[in-house]
């Protein structure tokens, strides 16, 4: 009987749609998605009730730091400054491993460097091969005088395919992009190596232009000298 019932057609129910006056409002809202936006709505409003009752309830002599050392942005909470965040240890330790990761990266570029050089070198600067040939008679120097104009009418070097001469301008260009990098690599070592130094203990001063007997741009400090133990 219950396979019978199943064989007759029945009629496909369908959910109600928004009616042609209402559809400017978007789809008709069902049951289950009002169900969503209720709970959703309840929620916030237990948040805010909580929120109400704990500022109701503050200890008006409550103080801690954070309450002036940070503020509000754009309703954010944000931290007005963490430079002492790190203790003078931890700070040392971090520009240490920045100078190192610093040196790191000057030597591989100077290595760089050096490789394309040698090679641009060998290129420009090619070796005159010297040879002293020696004949049994006179037939035989004349062959070989004949052997060494052929081979001096061969193309010469500067008589390269434009992409080979593109390549070594390029290359070139290669070469004054890396020793730039060499330089501004070496400027920021010596500067960091110089704020790691200012860092550690000892009475410093910072030396006038007249007591520098080389002055330049950057600052000159000295150290009082102190015993050894």
């Amino acid at each position: 009987m219950s396979s019978f019932k199943n064989a007759i057609p029945t009629r496909a129910h369908k959910e109600r749609s928004q009616p042609e006056s209402r559809k400017k409002f978007g789809l008709l809202e069902k049951k289950k998605d009002y169900v969503k936006r209720a709970q959703a709505y309840h929620k916030k409003e237990e948040t805010l009730r909580k929120l109400k009752e704990k500022a109701a309830f503050r200890n008006p002599d409550e103080f801690y730091f954070g309450m002036i050392k940070t503020k509000t942005v754009g309703g954010v909470h944000r931290q007005e400054s963490e430079a002492n965040k790190y203790t003078q240890e931890e700070l040392m330790l971090m520009k240490t491993q920045d100078i190192g990761y610093i040196l790191q990266k000057l030597q591989t570029e100077k290595k760089k460097t050096e490789k394309l050089t040698a090679m641009l070198h060998s290129l420009d600067n090619q070796p005159s091969n010297k040879r002293v040939h020696y004949a049994e008679d006179r037939e035989e120097a004349e062959e070989i005088k004949s052997r060494i104009s052929e081979h001096r009418n061969m193309p010469k070097p500067d008589d390269l395919p434009g992409s080979i001469k593109r390549k070594l301008a390029s290359s070139y260009k290669e070469l004054e992009a890396r020793n730039n990098r060499v330089k501004t690599l070496e400027k920021l070592y010596m500067d960091m190596a110089m704020q790691k130094e200012l860092q550690k203990k000892g009475r410093k001063r910072k030396l006038r232009e007249d007591e520098i007997v080389t002055p330049n741009a950057k600052p000159v400090f000295k150290w009082r000298q102190e015993r050894k133990r």
